[in-house]
């Protein structure tokens, strides 16, 4: 290793389970909590405020387009901090500002400030796995990086599990706060965490410029790396948010024998997607391969979509098997993430690692107005079919077209 190499590894820790990931893990755990707890309190938080019928489905469309916005906004703010004053900073900065936006939406009284504070919200929980996983990958050495943005996505994933129960159990304010207080408890982990070497290095070289959004569209093979970064992800949200989002109408299409939960197919594809987050890792340490791992996924992926749609006369619990099946199958985000992050150097990989999740969150707007205009000619199967076919072979295409980077030093400079 050179002399810079050294320097600039100088901060990094080579136990995986190190304050980093830790703080990492648990900061995505409330992230993933905030995300999914919305959308299970949407309805009743909406009637509590007094809308019902129609007002309720369009005003629930309305805050999750601004929560939306908030996040792809948010992604690219984030990243370019990330990348010009520090992973650390935009870590705990983003927790921040989810968590105060949680206790906010715990005390609205109204749509207009409803919809503020989610738009505010998205922007911080745009934030927190971008700098997690750039922080988490940077100071760990690159045969143990996988298996600690592993445990930062799997760990991250449970928060979807603990916001089924808690909104079961509990108002819908109390759920928000109880979300805004576990972030802000982070906040006494700071002064654990160090900022990655890589970047305390990068950043003495002031001839390099660092968090340069545009440099990413400069040159073809910079715009195509990128691009296949974000498309080998867009099945994620395909299955979660049109097949298990939708499972009641699709149960109904399929001839099921009594009635499917949306909330409760949320809940077991989340539970399916941790496991599947935590094989595709320790996969991915054995075969010590990212691009083989994301491809065997997609394949699961394939198979249980092709499964799901052509299910018959079944019961409920039959739907909920298939959708934990199906989270199982996406269940490539830790892998698909790390996969974005080792791709580009130090000066640009937080912009790289905080956009790509979400425009891959993003993409869930394109699939679902396909689906829906599809639907209305086709039918809902064949619409979920035809969609879900596009997505996947993108996603294949573009893990072909990605090199591999399982062994990649990450310190070098775009």
């Amino acid at each position: 290793m050179n002399a810079t190499s050294a320097s600039a590894r100088a901060g990094s820790s080579h136990s995986v389970l190190n304050a980093a990931v830790i703080v990492s893990a648990l900061g995505y755990f409330v992230d993933i909590y905030d995300l999914i707890l919305f959308r299970i309190v949407r309805v009743p938080s909406l009637r509590a405020l007094g809308f019902e019928g129609e007002t309720l489905f369009s005003h629930g469309v309305l805050l999750l387009n601004i929560q939306m916005i908030g996040m792809l906004i948010g992604g690219i703010l984030w990243g370019i901090l990330g990348d010009k004053r520090g992973r650390l900073s935009v870590l705990f900065g983003s927790i921040i500002l989810y968590s105060v936006a949680n206790l906010a939406n715990g005390l609205v009284d109204s749509i207009e400030a409803y919809a503020a504070w989610r738009f505010i919200a998205g922007v911080g929980l745009a934030g927190e796995l971008g700098a997690g996983i750039t922080l988490v990958a940077e100071v760990l050495p690159k045969e143990k990086r996988g298996w600690g943005t592993t445990i930062v996505a799997s760990v991250g994933i449970c928060g979807a599990l603990l916001a089924a129960n808690v909104a079961e159990l509990l108002d819908w304010r109390y759920a928000y706060f109880i979300g805004g207080g576990l972030g802000l408890m982070l906040l006494v982990l700071r002064v654990a965490v160090y900022e990655s070497g890589l970047f305390e290095q990068i950043k003495k070289k002031q001839h390099v410029r660092r968090g340069d959004f545009f440099h990413l569209f400069r040159t073809r093979s910079n715009f195509f790396k990128y691009l296949h970064c974000i498309l080998i992800g867009v099945p994620i949200w395909y299955v979660i948010g049109i097949l298990v989002t939708f499972s009641p109408e699709f149960a109904l299409a399929l001839g099921s024998l009594e009635p499917v939960s949306a909330g409760k197919a949320v809940m077991y594809a989340y539970l399916g997607l941790a496991i599947g987050d935590l094989s595709s890792g320790v996969m991915s340490q054995i075969l010590r391969s990212r691009r083989k791992v994301v491809a065997i996924f997609l394949l699961l992926t394939a198979a249980f979509v092709a499964r799901y749609l052509t299910a018959q006369g079944f019961s409920a619990g039959m739907m909920y098997a298939l959708c934990g099946a199906l989270g199982f199958g996406a269940g490539y985000w830790a892998i698909f993430v790390t996969v974005g992050t080792e791709q580009f150097g130090t000066n640009l990989r937080a912009t790289v690692t905080t956009t790509v999740p979400n425009f891959v969150r993003g993409s869930v707007v394109p699939l679902t107005f396909s689906f829906a205009l599809l639907k209305d000619s086709v039918g809902i199967l064949a619409a979920g079919a035809i969609v879900g076919s596009l997505a996947l072979a993108i996603a294949f295409f573009s893990v072909w077209k990605l090199q591999e980077t399982f062994h990649k030093d990450l310190d070098y400079v775009e």
